[in-house]
């Protein structure tokens, strides 16, 4: 019997009319509804017309999470007086529940994913939701533009509601051609925000790891919660570890502890949302409970103000979930949860002056993921490139080009980034690309079961107390009661059931550690691993990696590396989970990055020869060249003028005044003259140090290079330019003394420096390219007496002070009142008198 009264108090029953008629005039339409408010349970029954209001449709909606969908089942479920199975039904990743006479089905947007590739029509399916697409996930934004797509094409009559917790709606309203935005309000109560940072600082979050200080004071900020408020206390932290660890420190409190986050037993989960059974509860949830969840009878919130996000480092082949602050909405959609019911309180562990550091919105996962198994789910989509889809944020060059070189290498597309058989069936195994080669690879080295119960670990990873050998993980998954090892067994058989009982492989031998280490690296290639020693290996990717002290993996030869971090201060990433492996294995799997050759490399200052036979960056063996290839000779001499400098050449005085003078006439007169800063001679090497260059063979050849004879190739001599160097540009100038002075061209204004009496009677400053040289006027001994750019004006005004200051100092030598009625001269007056 349908919970009538229970329906009506859900507040986005008022929004209900306005929605529908938006969808009955365009189709589309954003719904906004703050959480609580009944959009993801009351809208999709209204829409099919299970609550007795219009004709009966089928309705589709995709939630981010399984946890999310099997709530969302059973709630609408319950206000019909059912259970899931008869008119709602779910299903998720391993778990379907639908019958006959089903209506609603709520799906994981992965499942939906996977439904389009199958069926793009989507036949039967009147209205599909996507709940929650505030928060950005990539496979709904995926999903959302295959359904645009299919609305576009072929199914002009398929509704399509994005629904979202915020009312940050202009967004998805664009993307789905100016959709009418329908806003709910909710019923909300004041929440009381109180600061609550740590006493002493703690740590920045890094990789996965959190500072045990802080989640020592999560625990006590929650017992204080307990003290000074009633109801019962929802806790935010950013993962599984994080979770049981507090609740391991809150052991001895006067209420019950429960866990809430993806790999929950089913019957936590339905626990925790039924509500209290008549004592307090504390609820430690990650952030699955922000919107997609209502937990009732929670009036105080504690928030750690961590999230996992994932990140993925290209260079270094790392792919992970990482810890980061969580942002401001974040932080109010979680606040939000103390006031559903009552007046609450949110308890934030972090000063409110690094409240307006944060973040406004969390990243959208497309432009933080890895995107490998975007780019296979576009490519079979038949837009390798993904540049017709409709995006919010279109994916970064840099992230697609890596997951097609992912996908080439595994065979899923072809070199024009078109989809292979063998892409379309991975595509179908709900599975990452990686762990999709893996087990269809793997089945046939190792047999469908085992390739099956390897990849099952690899899809979740398996709790920190399983150790960090995935060997003996398995092992312990094999015989484990936990919920870890429950979901473990059922994906194992759903693999398993997906490669068939013909699957080749399914009767090899070999030991189940063998077996392992090969389908982890086939997962992940650019991760085997060679030691190094003491713990430490280096990753065909060119990462280093390290083991923690007490891993029995020290002593392996190799490793296949299931699960790695790099934390942010850290030159090597520290493994956390890996398979032992021998050289055979890791070129089975790796042997697209099998490279054999010449390599001709400047190292340590001097030219190395060697021919290399390598695995990436890890070298399976070396030998001497002993008349390496002449070509990669000089690459390897021009990488040293690269990194050490054109130093390497052999300067003289002469040469090194060339250089500056080419430079001066460069900066002041332009073309023809040559640019000679270091960055163009060394773009153009071939142009000014050859043959020299092709003929030296070590570092020594290069120091008797002679920089200046080579850099008078670059004179513009095609042009008859080069002849007016000297004129232009000359190394010297004569003085009225008869002196040839060198003219130094370092500085941004040429520099003559002469004695004051030598330029006796030169009433204008000498200029060199039209440019007036600054002329630095020494006393007798060759000390500085002056400073000028402008003669004349130094005869007339200057003089005078600097003949009353050195004319005592310097009594021999001749100091007129007006030098321009005396000879220069660079003698005493007694000299000038016997000349």
């Amino acid at each position: 019997m349908i919970r009538t009264e229970a329906l009506d108090r859900l507040p986005v029953r008022t929004a209900v009319p306005a929605l529908r008629r938006a969808l009955d005039d365009r189709g589309v339409a954003v719904l906004c509804a703050p959480p609580g408010t009944g959009k993801t349970t009351l809208v999709p029954l209204v829409l099919a017309g299970l609550t007795g209001e219009g004709p009966v449709r089928r309705v589709v909606v995709a939630e981010p999470r399984r946890i999310a969908a099997r709530a969302a089942a059973r709630r609408m479920a319950w206000l019909l007086g059912e259970q899931p199975g008869g008119r709602i039904g779910f299903t998720v990743r391993g778990e379907r529940v639908v019958g006959r006479d089903t209506v609603v089905e709520v799906v994981t947007t992965g499942v939906l994913l996977q439904r389009l590739q199958r069926d793009q029509e989507l036949a039967g399916v009147d209205v599909v939701i996507i709940d929650e697409c505030h928060e950005r996930h990539l496979d709904a934004d995926t999903v959302a533009a295959f359904l645009l797509d299919v609305r576009e094409a072929i199914r002009p009559d398929l509704r399509l509601v994005a629904a979202s917790a915020t009312t940050d709606a202009e967004g998805w309203a664009r993307l789905l051609g100016d959709a009418p935005v329908v806003e709910a309000e909710g019923v909300s109560y004041p929440v009381e925000v109180l600061w609550a940072p740590p006493a002493r600082p703690v740590k920045p979050p890094h990789g996965m790891r959190v500072d045990p200080a802080l989640l020592t004071h999560v625990a006590a900020t929650v017992r204080r919660a307990l003290g000074e408020r009633e109801g019962d206390v929802l806790c935010f932290l950013p993962g599984v570890g994080e979770i049981g660890r507090v609740a391991g420190q809150l052991a001895g409190v006067d209420a019950e502890v429960l866990q809430v986050h993806g790999r929950a037993p089913a019957a936590v989960q339905d626990a925790v949302l039924a509500g209290s059974s008549g004592g307090r509860r504390v609820v430690l949830a990650t952030s699955v409970a922000e919107s997609s969840l209502t937990v009732p009878g929670v009036r105080v919130v504690v928030d750690s103000g961590l999230a996992r996000e994932p990140r993925t480092d290209h260079a270094r082949g790392l792919s992970a979930l990482t810890t980061v602050r969580a942002s401001q909405a974040a932080g109010r959609q979680r606040a939000g949860r103390a006031g559903r019911e009552a007046p609450g309180a949110v308890y934030r562990c972090w000063d409110q002056a690094e409240d307006g550091r944060l973040a406004r919105f969390p990243a959208p996962e497309i432009k933080v993921a890895d995107l490998a198994a975007f780019a296979l789910q576009a490519a079979c989509w038949g837009d390798p490139d993904a540049s017709s889809l409709a995006l919010l944020d279109p994916p970064p060059a840099g992230a697609m080009g890596a997951a097609r070189e992912v996908l080439e290498a595994i065979g899923a597309v072809d070199g024009g980034g078109r989809v292979t058989e063998r892409g379309v069936r991975m595509s179908r195994l709900g599975l990452h690309p990686r762990l999709a080669r893996a087990l269809l690879d793997g089945a046939r080295e190792a047999g469908a079961r085992r390739a099956a119960e390897v990849v099952a670990l690899l899809s979740e990873e398996p709790p920190r107390e399983y150790g960090d050998d995935l060997a003996a993980a398995l092992r312990t998954a094999r015989r484990g009661q936990d919920g870890y090892a429950a979901r473990w067994k059922q994906e194992v058989r759903r693999l398993s059931s997906s490669l068939g009982s013909g699957s080749p492989g399914t009767g090899k031998g070999g030991s189940d550690d063998a077996a392992v280490g090969l389908v982890a690296a086939l997962a992940f290639p650019e991760r085997v691993a060679r030691a190094r020693g003491d713990g430490a290996f280096l990753m065909a990717s060119g990462t280093g990696a390290e083991l923690r002290d007490a891993s029995r993996l020290r002593s392996a030869p190799w490793l296949a590396v299931a699960v790695a971090d790099r934390p942010s201060h850290a030159a090597s990433a520290r493994v956390r989970l890996a398979a032992v492996i021998d050289e055979s294995t890791a070129l089975l799997a790796a042997g697209h990055l099998r490279v054999r050759g010449e390599e001709v490399r400047w190292v340590d200052g001097e030219v190395v020869a060697r021919a290399v036979d390598r695995l990436g960056a890890v070298e399976l063996a070396v030998r001497p060249l002993k008349q390496p290839d002449p070509e990669l000779v000089r690459g390897a001499l021009v990488e040293g003028l690269l990194r050490e400098g054109l130093g390497l050449l052999r300067w003289t005085r002469d040469s090194e005044q060339l250089r500056l003078r080419l430079a001066f006439l460069h900066r002041t007169l332009g073309s023809p003259w040559p640019d000679v800063s270091d960055g163009a001679l060394l773009a153009e090497t071939g142009a000014w140090l050859e043959p020299e260059l092709s003929r030296a063979r070590r570092r020594a050849d290069l120091g008797r290079i002679d920089a200046g004879q080579a850099l008078r190739r670059l004179l513009p001599w095609a042009t008859g330019e080069a002849v007016r160097l000297d004129e232009l540009a000359p190394e010297r100038i004569e003085v009225p003394s008869g002196s040839r002075i060198r003219v130094e061209y370092g500085g941004e204004q040429p520099v003559l420096a002469v004695k004051l009496q030598e330029l006796f009677g030169l009433a204008e400053t000498p200029r060199v390219a039209g440019v007036p040289v600054l002329v630095h006027l020494l006393s007798p001994a060759g000390r500085p007496a002056a400073v000028t750019a402008d003669l004349a004006s130094f005869w007339r005004d200057g003089y005078k002070a600097v003949r009353a200051e050195l004319r005592g100092r310097y009594p021999k030598h001749p100091w007129p009142e007006d030098p321009a009625t005396v000879p220069a001269t660079r003698f005493t007056s007694a000299r000038l008198k016997r000349s």
